[in-house]
């Protein structure tokens, strides 16, 4: 299904009947990542995933893609459903995408859990990382694309999950160059969301990869305990839903249950 979003198409899935998640996937990503889990969650309710702009079939809106103007492709989506409410599982970009619509949206947002990310905004030395990236991307996709992909697990994984990740960088080589620059460049520019999170007063959860090679396991989850978030880690790095597939089921229906 599709949507005009500032004249450009957003493409989304509605499955399933009640309390409403929308589940966001992160940078390089697409709402395929989700497709193994929508039989189990929507067992328990509605159950929504996104292409955010520039990933997957969805359209490249701007030359950046700020957190916000993604979240605003959200609200598009659940205007268009008529959905008032709901709760939300970002991964990565899509969890600083979840805490822009948190901050903007209070009211339709319920419980957030954030899947390998953070409120922090990048420091000085990621912020050139994303500047060295966007040139990458631009000289070579898909080199670019391989590289960035295989970083995201630990190297005791990469071999384990190889097929995985091969379907990963196969549907990723199909973004745009722009689509993934844009992305770069709204990460680059996202501000700390800290407080957001710590006086959000709903249920809320950080879910971080033990071994993460881009996210350190113990910064986050001192930064979990300082913002009043349940905080759970699991086994591998930055790829739970993958890494830790009956563990993020389990985390995700043990309330609903």
């Amino acid at each position: 299904m599709k949507i005009k979003f500032q004249t450009k198409e957003i493409h989304y899935t509605s499955e399933g009947t009640g309390e409403t998640l929308v589940l966001l996937h992160g940078f390089l990503e697409s709402k395929e990542i989700w497709t193994e889990f929508i039989p189990e969650f929507s067992k328990y309710g509605r159950v929504i995933t996104i292409d955010l702009p520039g990933h997957g079939v969805s359209e490249v809106i701007d030359e950046i893609h700020s957190m916000e103007l993604m979240a605003e492709s959200v609200k598009t989506v659940l205007d268009h459903l008529k959905i008032e409410k709901s709760n939300f599982i970002g991964h990565s970009m899509g969890g600083y995408v979840t805490l822009a619509f948190m901050e903007r949206y209070p009211e339709m947002s319920g419980e957030i859990m954030l899947l390998n990310s953070t409120p922090q905004e990048d420091d000085e030395e990621k912020k050139t990382i994303r500047e060295r990236s966007v040139a990458l991307a631009e000289k070579n996709k898909k080199a670019y694309v391989s590289m960035a992909i295989s970083n995201l697990l630990p190297p005791e994984n990469q071999k384990k999950y190889q097929k995985e990740v091969n379907v990963l960088k196969e549907r990723a080589y199909n973004f745009s160059v722009k689509g993934i620059t844009a992305a770069l460049k709204g990460m680059k520019i996202r501000t700390n969301k800290f407080e957001t999170l710590k006086n959000y007063k709903g249920v809320k959860a950080i879910v971080a990869g033990e071994l993460d090679p881009i996210m350190n396991y113990h910064d986050i989850k001192k930064l979990a305990n300082r913002s009043n978030c349940r905080f759970y880690g699991v086994p591998g790095g930055h790829l739970t839903y993958m890494e830790a597939r009956q563990d993020f089921i389990n985390l995700c229906i043990s309330s609903k249950k």
